[in-house]
């Protein structure tokens, strides 16, 4: 390539000279040639990235879009697990737990939080930060769930294993056997009173027998009650376990003592007429966990299929009470 040549003019000779650059003013023009084909260069370059993306930056945009996507799988799955453990949660509380007659998970364990609000803080820097946060929140939901859930399983498994003990104590006989009845007078329920005649909830079974008939304990557990008790007149109650409690009530006399062991079938008193009575009989009552419960969901040890089923049409009689 030819050099360039560089001219001046000479006033005073009126005529063009020939300069020749000094080495100072060669490197200044190198250097500016230079940094002017930096400048060129690096504009192109952004304005290449602003049109077309820099290969770095579409590799990046496509790793988050993986991981966004990610996130979503995830966020889905959890969703749809959750469905899940909701069935098996309403499977414990409404199944499970109420074949042993134990409290479902209380709604304020099973809804109880996850941290505190501020916790998942270090996730708003990255990309999609709302989508990560909204699923790892999730997550540590679901944890949560299935922690309290196998703790739950955990107890039923307990109370399965003790179930042989437990069914000795679970009141299972009528508490006079039917050779002795003459009637059962009243089930459990709305009754009117033998007295006043004014409606009222009858608590128990009334089981109509001559005076000094055998009543048993319909279940193996402690007597923790064995006097007078008002209306009821001489009272026996048992302590089962397990939340069960069993009332026998009008009794003309005591064959146990309180603090006294009993199983089932063991003859505890006998059928009378104390307290608020108009009539020889036995008022029995079941307590679980201390509410009253129908004595006739209690028979079916010693009952036979449609004997069971004539009980509870029996026990759902209207009729007048005794006390």
């Amino acid at each position: 390539m030819k050099r360039k040549v560089y001219y001046r003019y000479n006033p005073q000779t009126l005529i063009y000279e020939r300069i020749y650059p000094s080495m100072k003013d060669r490197v200044f023009i190198v250097f500016r040639h230079l940094i002017s084909g930096i400048i060129v260069g690096i504009g192109a370059l952004v304005a290449f990235a602003c049109f077309f993306g820099t290969p770095w930056a579409e590799a990046r945009e496509k790793e988050n879009q993986l991981i966004r996507a990610q996130y979503e799988v995830l966020s889905k799955r959890a969703d749809e697990m959750s469905k899940v453990l909701r069935d098996i949660q309403q499977r414990d509380d409404n199944l499970y737990r109420v074949i042993f007659h134990a409290d479902p998970i209380p709604a304020s364990i099973r809804t109880s939080g996850i941290g505190a609000p501020d916790k998942y803080d270090y996730l708003t820097e990255l990309s999609s930060p709302e989508l990560i946060i909204q699923t790892t929140k999730k997550i540590d939901y679901l944890s949560k769930q299935i922690y309290i859930q196998s703790n739950s399983f955990d107890e039923v498994l307990s109370m399965a294993k003790n179930q042989k003990d437990r069914l000795k104590h679970i009141p299972g006989i009528q508490p006079v056997p039917a050779k002795y009845l003459k009637h059962v007078a009243s089930g459990y329920g709305p009754r009117i009173d033998p007295i006043d005649g004014t409606a009222r909830f009858h608590a128990g079974m009334d089981f109509a027998s001559n005076t000094g008939s055998p009543v048993y304990a319909t279940g193996d557990g402690v007597v923790i009650y064995a006097d007078r008790k008002q209306n009821y007149g001489k009272c026996i109650i048992v302590d089962h376990g397990y939340g069960y409690q069993t009332l026998y009530a009008h009794l003309n006399d005591y064959k146990v003592r309180s603090g006294q062991r009993v199983v089932r079938g063991e003859q505890i008193g006998e059928v009378g007429n104390t307290g608020k009575s108009t009539g020889p009989h036995l008022h029995y009552e079941v307590h679980v966990k201390g509410v009253p419960d129908n004595p006739a969901k209690y028979y079916f040890i010693d009952l036979s299929t449609e004997e069971y089923d004539r009980m509870l049409q029996i026990a759902a009689n209207r009729g007048q009470v005794m006390d």
